[in-house]
């Protein structure tokens, strides 16, 4: 477990097993230990890095509540640590991050796997919204904030990502399915899974079913 300084903050972060780097990137209120049951397969054929994002966990608390920013934490943490040929599996926020990286078309970026991403705000169901509109009106946490006014992606943008990349949502998802499905056909070298029977969160929280999946995709 080990802290290390990133573009002007402090990550935390662990790493397990060898092999080429898979990071894990977590969602939104939540820090590196939804993916522990997921890390002990994926760490059999790689290095995972497993990150708490600024403002959770056990990473630095700031006053930038910023997508973007958030992702060049991630970049900077790559270009510190000199990984190549990095894979990323990021969830709900995590998987927004990831569609940054993508987007920017980094040389070192391998794969990506995008769980129960967004593009916008406007995509989540409008009960959902409204519950994070209520949660913020009740609590003034600046993460709920941040669900509300970010990210802000049109969603052509989506085409510049060229790497192999993997789309699953839950078929009870933030998002109406043909979110994803549009995802789907704007990233070339896309693949669309749909999780039967389960919702947001369900399927990667302290969750492994994802792990064949993954290393199936990975590795390929």
């Amino acid at each position: 477990m080990t802290l290390i300084n990133v573009n002007g903050t402090e990550l935390f972060y662990t790493k397990s097993g060898q092999g080429d780097p898979l990071l894990l990137l977590h969602g939104n209120g939540e820090d590196h230990h939804i993916f522990d049951q997921l890390s002990q397969k994926l760490e059999k054929d790689f290095a995972v890095y497993a990150i708490d994002s600024r403002n959770h966990g056990e990473s630095a608390r700031t006053e930038q509540y910023d997508y973007e920013q958030m992702a060049d934490d991630i970049i900077d943490f790559i270009d510190v640590l000199k990984l190549e040929k990095v894979n990323i599996v990021g969830f709900s926020d995590g998987a927004i991050l990831a569609i940054l990286m993508g987007i920017k078309k980094l040389s070192w970026l391998n794969k990506l796997a995008l769980l129960g991403a967004n593009t916008s705000p406007e995509q989540l169901k409008p009960e959902i919204f409204d519950h994070i509109v209520e949660k913020y009106k009740e609590t003034q946490d600046p993460l709920f904030k941040l669900m509300m006014e970010q990210p802000n992606i049109p969603l052509q943008e989506l085409r510049k990502i060229e790497v192999p990349t993997l789309i699953i949502a839950a078929d009870d998802d933030l998002c109406e399915l043909e979110i994803f499905e549009q995802m789907h056909q704007l990233i070339e070298a896309s693949d669309l899974k749909i999780m039967e029977n389960q919702d947001h969160g369900s399927y990667i929280i302290d969750n492994d079913i994802l792990a064949e999946s993954l290393l199936d995709f990975f590795s390929a």
